[in-house]
């Protein structure tokens, strides 16, 4: 029997799944999510998965060499205010840090709006309210040494006033316990002594970096969705384990791979966003292999355009940006990360007019999986982005989904004619509105991503994925100045994100805080990244991941000396020699200014290290990509559909377009606008003036004009 790769990946409309076999072939399916229990959509789209591919789900289950989950179990818990009752033990004199937060209250680089409207920049909700807050006497200095020793009498009174305020889990954060965490472990162990099985999370073993807010606010958060993350992955290994399937489940997180299922239930903070990243992953595997062609290392944006949300990520020079600050509900907290930035604009997203300024907005509102945009025929009432495409013609009404589902075509309408008359807007006018409008959102974003890290779009190639984002990414990128769009191989790309999840490697990050000013001495820098690759090793040894296919990578955080602002440098090896502390301190520089602009950085200032961070991976089996022998300019007659009138904005008017099956279409074929190429998931767009080919891997390139 075959072995095969399989990702799923569950969305806020649609769980994807993707299973690819050892000759490259790509089996996609993609079933409603069910947020009541998302596990069961989860199995359902195995299940369907193994359907198409005349298996039952239990032979599937059984020659899946890996499969990768991401899982947005834990996102939903915060955004639904629905995590665990959570404790918080912390040093004593310190219980308010998660209240007083940061100056910004996690609104730093935010719309303006949000920031100088005092109800709207207003403190979130506690996830821990005072009353479950406990001090406890202990104290480290700066340096690591024990100044109070732990007060176990006070550390256990607390651990007992919390279990009866009947506390669903524990976070633990004590002061420098990144210096000295054994205090914080000896609470953890009174808390296991004491209530046995209760989830308990520590600061020294998630974030071990200094910034007593942001550590703990990330302590909290991992306690808050602990629970009912770590309860969900527990059901899903157990019914992925009932169809046979033996090797260890991973979890897609945010640092950009995956982790063991057991990584995932203590650390269930790293599984936040860990779904837009997989698409992050998917476009960097593909692009490296694109790159290997040309010799030229990849500068892509990634664009991921699902029912609910539009997600942009950046690669540049073939690695993913990253970043060490996230923000969840207004809580601030390190923790390395792929850089992930999204609005409420997808698919799904609702139309509706500003009462006050009486304008057109979309979004952030999503209709969601239930009830959905109006044309899906399950009780949606607000007009949503994909009502106005199928007004618009981007859609056939008979052929959604593969002919799956018929969509209600007239009842869009009616419901965006009904807004339009609101607005002293026809029909068309209306739709097409709706459409720009979220395009042009879309746009912003990626200007906003890219600009902010001292890119030029114009610079990158656009990869347009998710069930949404090929429709629309004509326009975006035109918008931006971006030459070229690939949608990536065909149909795969609304399932893109499952496709990330089965092609990531392992990763896990190590870090440690250890200031250092120049000039670096590389007897005290060596040993602590020697430290840090012996942690990473001995992880992935735990997990069974062969010598062979380990690998690690080092990077140092460094700022100007009395700044606050630190740049990431990478290391070329894994130790350093005096001779190459000044092509670090250039490299310093050179990034520094490409964040901050020509000039802004002072050479020959004295610099500061502080953080040490090791990416320890191990490679996992790759899908195979396949290219075409051979190239054809002739369109088989198959990939021909009766065509279909189409609104293009260019020419305010419906035309008669060609349409065409995207699957039918042969690597090398050449098609100009208007057109619309369909898949059984997606659409590409292709208006006026532009232009799309089969590239000998079968990914749509499209070329702007």
């Amino acid at each position: 029997m075959d072995h095969f790769l399989c990702g799923i990946d569950i969305g806020g409309t649609f769980t994807d799944c993707v299973v690819i076999d050892a000759q490259g072939a790509i089996t996609t399916a993609k079933v409603p999510s069910t947020p009541e229990d998302f596990s069961r959509g989860m199995m359902a789209a195995l299940e369907t998965a193994a359907g198409k591919l005349g298996l039952s789900l239990e032979d599937l289950g059984q020659s899946l060499s890996l499969l990768s989950h991401g899982t947005t179990t834990g996102t939903n818990a915060v955004i639904q205010k629905r995590g665990a009752k959570v404790g918080l033990i912390t040093t004593r004199g310190h219980n308010d840090v998660i209240h007083i937060m940061r100056g910004s209250r996690g609104l730093s680089g935010r719309e303006v709006r949000l920031v100088v409207h005092i109800p709207e920049s207003s403190k979130p909700d506690p996830v821990v309210p005072k009353r479950l807050i406990r001090g406890v006497s202990e104290r480290v200095d700066c340096f690591g040494q024990v100044v109070v020793k732990l007060n176990e009498t006070e550390a256990r009174q607390a651990i007992a006033e919390l279990l009866t305020e009947e506390v669903e889990s524990i976070a633990i954060c004590c002061l420098w316990s990144f210096l000295y965490p054994g205090h914080e472990a000896r609470i953890r162990e009174l808390v296991e002594e004491m209530a046995p099985g209760l989830f308990v999370t520590c600061s020294h073993e998630l974030v071990p970096k200094w910034g007593e807010y942001e550590r703990t606010a990330a302590v909290a958060i991992n306690a808050y969705i602990g629970p009912i993350t770590a309860g969900y992955l527990a059901k899903v290994d157990r019914d992925v384990a009932k169809t046979g399937y033996a090797a260890p489940l991973q979890i897609t997180q945010c640092a950009g791979g995956t982790i063991s299922v057991a990584k995932a239930m203590q650390a269930p903070l790293l599984t936040l966003d860990s779904g837009p990243v997989a698409g992050v992953m998917g476009s960097q595997f593909l692009a490296e292999n694109l790159a290997a062609e040309s010799g030229q290392a990849a500068n892509v944006i990634t664009t991921d355009m699902g029912g609910t949300s539009f997600d942009v990520g950046v690669i540049h020079q073939g690695v993913a940006a990253t970043s060490y600050r996230a923000n969840v509900n207004q809580y601030e907290y390190f923790l390395p990360k792929v850089d992930i930035q999204a609005i409420g604009s997808g698919g799904g997203s609702k139309a509706w007019i500003d009462q006050v300024t009486g304008s057109l907005k979309v979004g952030p509102d999503s209709a969601g999986a239930q009830p959905g945009p109006i044309c899906y025929r399950r009780g949606g009432t607000v007009p949503t982005v994909t009502d106005a495409d199928l007004v618009l013609g981007y859609l056939d009404a008979e052929n959604f989904a593969g002919g799956s589902m018929t969509l209600d075509r007239p009842a869009a309408a009616a419901a965006i004619e009904a807004l339009g008359t609101k607005l002293g807007m026809s029909l068309e006018a209306c739709a097409s509105g709706i459409a720009k409008i979220a395009e042009f959102q879309m746009a912003d974003l990626i200007r906003k991503v890219t600009i902010q890290k001292g890119f030029d779009p114009r610079d990158f190639t656009l990869y347009a994925f998710g069930g949404a984002g090929p429709m629309h990414a004509g326009i975006f990128a035109r918008e931006l100045g971006i030459a070229k769009v690939i949608v990536p191989q065909r149909e795969t790309a609304s399932v893109w994100c499952a496709f990330g999840a089965a092609a990531a490697d392992i990763l896990h990050v190590y870090e440690r805080v250890e200031i250092m000013t120049s000039p670096f001495d590389p007897a005290r820098i060596n040993p602590i990244l020697a430290g840090l690759k012996a942690e990473g090793l001995a992880q992935l040894n735990k997990e069974g991941a062969g010598t062979a296919e380990q690998s690690n990578r080092f990077f140092i955080d460094m700022r100007h000396k009395g700044q606050i602002n630190e740049v990431e440098v990478p290391l070329d090896g894994e130790t350093l020699t005096a001779q190459d502390l000044p092509a670090l301190e250039a490299r310093f520089v050179e990034r520094y200014e490409l964040l901050y602009g020509k000039g802004a950085a002072l050479p020959g200032a004295q610099l500061e290290i502080v953080t040490f961070r090791c990416r320890a991976s191990a490679r996992t089996p790759k899908p195979p990509l396949v290219a075409a022998e051979t190239l054809s300019d002739s369109i088989p007659d198959t990939a021909r559909r009766p065509h279909r009138a189409v609104w293009w904005e260019e020419t305010a008017g419906y035309h008669e377009t060609p349409i065409y099956d995207g699957a039918a279409l042969l690597p090398g074929n050449r098609l100009e606008g208007p057109a619309v190429i369909e898949t059984v998931t997606t659409s590409v767009v292709l208006h006026p003036g532009q232009s799309l080919s089969v590239d000998r891997y079968g990914n749509f390139e499209l070329t702007v004009t």
